[in-house]
């Protein structure tokens, strides 16, 4: 007598309801870690720009700005900075999105795909304001900047994301199995990728007994790839666009066939015995 009676909504509506849906999980994420959303904006931008700094500290004490490519150098330094931001933060937030045994879950129609959805593009939001107005700042206050091909790189910037997303929705489905494992892996994968990146190198002047030390890391392909969109002199010969693809495709797959496989078997009791 008193149950609600949802109307019949067509395949248009059930599908504007999924992307409101998910644009409130995006701005939940959002607010997860700061409750100003602004304030939250700014720390984002704040970190990218600290590791801009401390990536060109890193060239100069080192003495390996020779080996960057012939134009501004402070480019070649965001170009990898940013990729990298892009693709371990994706990791990290998607990889901790609520799962099937989240309280959130109980709330229909919420469901583990939106919350993936939700952390994933607001990563992606918050890493391309902090890329723009960094470039914005460096363009209008020190020297103005000329990208070779922006659309192209932008695409690029597009793949060190949505890979990120993949290996992170792997983590996500294995993680009601063994959540402090993946805990500790999924840190392991962020951290490693501090170094197996190569952001600091150019893998058109890297000897092939060094280059093999980072060529099955999707992010590799995707920051050299980018160097080459963005340097008119630069043109990546040991790289490709395609394995980064091929990389997200299949991890997003095993991720979606897992978090099925997981949905049906997971129970908010596996961690009661912890």
């Amino acid at each position: 007598m008193f149950r609600h009676a949802s109307r019949r909504k067509t395949t248009f509506g059930t599908g504007f309801e999924t992307l409101e849906l998910i644009f409130h999980a995006a701005v939940r994420d959002m607010r997860k870690t700061n409750g100003n959303a602004v304030l939250g904006l700014v720390l984002t931008i704040i970190q990218s720009l600290l590791m801009v700094i401390i990536m060109y500290t890193m060239f100069e004490l080192l003495g390996l700005r020779r080996i960057a490519v012939r134009g501004d150098f402070m480019l070649y330094v965001m170009s990898g900075v940013f990729m990298f931001m892009t693709h371990i933060k994706s990791i990290g937030a998607v990889a901790g999105a609520d799962g099937p045994t989240s309280a959130m879950m109980m709330h229909a129609p919420m469901n583990p795909i939106i919350s993936i959805c939700g952390a994933a593009l607001s990563t992606l939001y918050k890493q391309t304001l902090s890329a723009a107005v960094i470039l914005f700042t460096y363009h209008a206050v020190f020297t103005p900047i000329s990208i070779d091909e922006p659309v192209q790189l932008l695409g690029v910037f597009l793949i060190s994301w949505i890979s990120g997303v993949g290996i992170g929705m792997v983590l996500l489905a294995a993680k009601p199995w063994q959540p402090e494992l993946i805990g500790i892996l999924t840190i392991i994968i962020m951290r490693v990728n501090m170094i197996a990146s190569g952001k600091m190198l150019l893998a058109n002047n890297t000897p092939a007994s060094v280059r093999a030390m980072f060529d099955w890391n999707p992010l590799f392909h995707t920051i050299d790839q980018g160097r080459g969109y963005m340097f008119l002199n630069y043109a990546p010969r040991y790289t490709s666009i395609d394995y980064p693809l091929y990389v997200a495709m299949v991890c997003i797959m095993i991720g979606l066939m897992a978090e099925f496989f997981t949905r049906q078997h997971a129970s908010a009791s596996w961690n009661k015995r912890r």
